[in-house]
């Protein structure tokens, strides 16, 4: 039986999964993000993304990564709406305004992009220009090459499709190890380590606000372990199988990764070299800006696709 109850109490329990709603008080008076909320239910659990611009205009598809929420592209949506595009912001479960399983078991590589391609397919979104980084490429990379009619573009920064075959970097190695033994994970501070940008207070506390306690924490916890670092990884053959989809793939492939991410540079060669879409594009880098260049570079980068999602 299904009990729903208000605030930091569970909001949602079923026998297979406890769920968390962060309470919509700890999201008032954010700076800079005072955009209407959507909601959509992915397999029981409510979803939240922002749906600004015209409804007819091309759709600009944006996801997030670890450990950020839909707040990452305040300093995008603007000058993208402004040009004409539907732009389209959600939070990843377990993130943001989205709801919150509470067991890090309940937290899959599968299970995620599962969701989120429910998500493009409940809002039937077409003709797709998508931009991505961190998690937000790990999950949009696989729903775009399982889902190729739906892409018209793709932009990736600071990203990538890992199968566990790569040599990952030291830094991320203890990123992990971090995040699943540190019993202090504060949300805002790492988001502040992956940027150039020094936050406000008022900025790291936006990105504390969907986690009042370690108890809304557990997708945050649980995604640097989901990462294939094996070849024997659960979501390895599914990334190889995307990775034959776009080493074919001739629609337009933008790369537009930073100089200063110390886990990411450098990745985006792979793709210039391996997907035929990107072969003749003006490839971006994004100077003086780290992993999180939505933050340091958000206005740069919105140029950057406002130009790229308007060619054939």
């Amino acid at each position: 039986m299904m009990t729903v109850r208000v605030g930091p109490l569970i909001s949602e329990t079923t026998p297979l999964m406890t769920i968390l709603r962060t309470p919509d008080s700890r999201f008032e008076n954010i700076p800079g993000y005072d955009f209407k909320p959507n909601y959509l239910e992915v397999d029981g659990l409510r979803l939240h993304y922002i749906d600004e611009g015209p409804k007819d205009g091309v759709v600009v598809l944006l996801f997030h990564g670890e450990p950020s929420w839909s707040y990452l592209y305040r300093h995008m949506i603007p000058p993208l709406c402004d040009a004409g595009f539907r732009v389209i912001a959600p939070d990843l479960i377990g993130f943001g305004k989205s709801d919150k399983p509470t067991s890090k078991n309940d937290y899959s590589y599968a299970g995620h992009v599962e969701w989120m391609t429910q998500f493009v397919t409940n809002l039937d979104l077409r003709d797709i220009t998508l931009f991505c980084q961190d998690w937000g490429s790990m999950i949009g990379l696989r729903i775009a090459a399982e889902n190729e009619t739906r892409f018209a573009r793709i932009a990736l920064g600071n990203g990538g499709l890992p199968t566990g075959d790569e040599n990952l970097p030291t830094v991320f190695k203890l990123w992990q190890k971090f995040a699943r033994f540190s019993p202090w994970f504060p949300i805002g501070k790492i988001v502040q380590f992956g940027t150039v940008t020094e936050l406000s207070a008022e900025e790291v506390a936006a990105y504390d606000a969907p986690f009042p306690s370690a108890k809304y924490k557990a997708g945050a916890r649980a995604f640097p372990q989901l990462v294939p670092t094996t070849p024997t990884d659960p979501a390895s053959d599914a990334n190889h199988a995307a990775w034959a989809v776009f080493k074919r793939w001739e629609k337009p492939f933008l790369t537009t990764f930073s100089n200063r991410d110390p886990v990411t540079r450098g990745g985006e060669k792979m793709w210039q070299k391996r997907v035929p879409g990107a072969e003749g594009l003006e490839h971006v880098k994004i100077r003086n800006a780290g992993h999180f260049l939505q933050e340091d570079k958000g206005p740069e980068l919105a140029e950057v696709l406002i130009g790229f999602a308007g060619t054939s």
